[in-house]
């Protein structure tokens, strides 16, 4: 299995966590009563954190389609090379640490971070064309 290729099935693993998490802090939030029942109504989170895990997830799955794409047009294509490794390299391990400052809100730097992570994505696409 090719590098990018191993990444891309890291960042899977990571959308699955991400899965887990908000479902977590929901559970906490409203109770295990709340998760087996129908959910009809949801209610609103209070707390900080089950939200920006929510929203951490959502984000994440703005882009995945994308960067999961890319990495298969590249290994089809066969363009394989520093551009592809360094670009799914740079979107995981961004994806991997905007988790954590998403849910300890930390501003400016996440923002830098999620960038990163558009790098990498852009970095595989680049590398079908050049």
């Amino acid at each position: 299995m090719t590098t990018e290729l191993t990444y891309l099935a890291l960042t899977l693993i990571l959308a699955l966590v991400q899965i887990f998490l908000p479902a977590g802090a929901r559970t906490a939030e409203f109770g295990s009563k709340w998760n087996a029942g129908p959910r009809d109504e949801t209610p609103e989170a209070k707390k900080p954190l089950t939200g920006r895990l929510e929203r951490a997830q959502a984000n994440l799955y703005e882009t995945l389609p994308l960067f999961i794409g890319a990495v298969l047009i590249a290994h089809v294509a066969g363009r394989h090379g520093a551009l592809t490794v360094w670009g799914a390299a740079l979107y995981f391990w961004a994806r991997v640490v905007y988790v954590p400052l998403y849910a300890l809100g930390v501003p400016y730097v996440r923002s830098l971070v999620w960038l990163v992570s558009l790098a990498g994505l852009v970095m595989v696409l680049a590398a079908l064309f050049v």
